[in-house]
């Protein structure tokens, strides 16, 4: 770990207390110079310092990511003890990257978030709107569990209701799902989930998992592509954030390993179904090339969606292979 990110962590963790220049210096075995110019360096990045002369340094909690302040926020007994977090300012994709990683034999648990992304996709590949610096939250974990290749949509289930729940916890935001892995806040999109899995073709099991995880935080509403601005939103449209990228990334993923952890006794799938503003609702959509429309019905334990046809028929929509066009008609 480089001097600036050592300094970084003992600022953090004395938060929101000073620690002076003289006490990093001693833990670090460090200079007071090497201390003064990484205080230089971590303000350049964005950190926000304060610093006096009679009390020394004070962290300020803000929007500039960092692997202390992640982890600041993190419920550690709830993590796998080998988690690796990485932060980088600009990457074409988070899940890319970390697929990357396990196709080259990294298995550790990784989360890796990014300021801005420069290819963001969401399902078949669409493009996905990636706002400026600060506004947007983008972040991945990847996990390698050797489960059943029907269970990645169980994955996709869980990071729904595990960000829905932390959003709400930490903005007071009322959080909608659409099938099978956009969030809504307002009637609008304001974040989208990405679950995608590396197989084992020889014993039919999911190898490693990456969760993408992309959402609106503070992009003010005029600043969206005209075609969106009716479609999309972000958790503070007038652009003052109220939460901290950090601080929500952390809940987000606390959330999760705490569903994983109590799988077997966390109504998981009942809230994502109550969240849900797909169900009881007129759908239409195409399968090969025939347009069907009929009504929303349940979703079930594999995360299908359960539509009666106007016909009468039920036909079952696997998220792999359905995007609804119309919800209402």
């Amino acid at each position: 770990m480089s001097t600036k990110n050592k300094v970084l962590d003992i600022l953090i963790q004395s938060s929101p207390s000073f620690v002076s220049g003289e006490e990093i210096a001693q833990q670090l075995s460090l200079s007071r110079t090497a201390i003064w110019k990484a205080m230089n360096e971590l303000k350049k990045e964005g950190h926000q310092i304060n610093s006096t002369t009679h009390k020394g340094y004070q962290y300020i909690p803000n929007h500039t990511l960092s692997q202390a302040g992640i982890r600041r926020c993190l419920v550690q007994n709830l993590l796998p003890s080998d988690l690796t977090i990485y932060t980088v300012e600009t990457t074409d994709s988070t899940n890319k990257e970390l697929k990357k990683r396990a196709i080259d034999g990294d298995l550790t648990p990784t989360l890796l978030a990014a300021s801005t992304q420069t290819e963001t996709k969401g399902r078949f590949g669409r493009p996905y709107f990636s706002a400026a610096d600060g506004q947007g939250i983008y972040f991945s974990f990847s996990m390698h569990p050797r489960r059943e290749l029907e269970e990645i949509a169980q994955y996709t289930i869980i990071s729904a209701v595990a960000t829905s729940r932390a959003i709400e916890r930490l903005t007071n935001k009322k959080i909608q799902i659409k099938w099978v892995n956009d969030l809504y806040m307002d009637g609008k999109k304001v974040c989208g989930i990405l679950s995608e899995a590396l197989t084992d073709i020889e014993t039919h099991t999911i190898s490693s998992i990456i969760i993408g995880i992309g959402i609106n935080l503070s992009i003010p509403q005029e600043s969206f592509p005209l075609e969106l601005q009716e479609k999309a939103t972000s958790l503070f449209p007038n652009g003052k954030a109220l939460v901290t990228r950090n601080e929500l990334i952390a809940e987000i993923t606390n959330e999760f390993f705490y569903i994983l952890n109590t799988i077997e006794t966390n109504p998981y799938m009942e809230e994502y179904q109550k969240r849900s503003f797909v169900l009881g609702k007129a759908v239409s959509f195409t399968r090969g090339n025939t347009h069907y429309q009929g009504v929303a019905q349940s979703i079930n334990e594999k995360g299908e969606l359960v539509v009666l046809l106007l016909s009468g028929e039920e036909m079952t929509l696997s998220s792999g292979e359905i995007s609804l066009e119309k919800i209402g008609y």
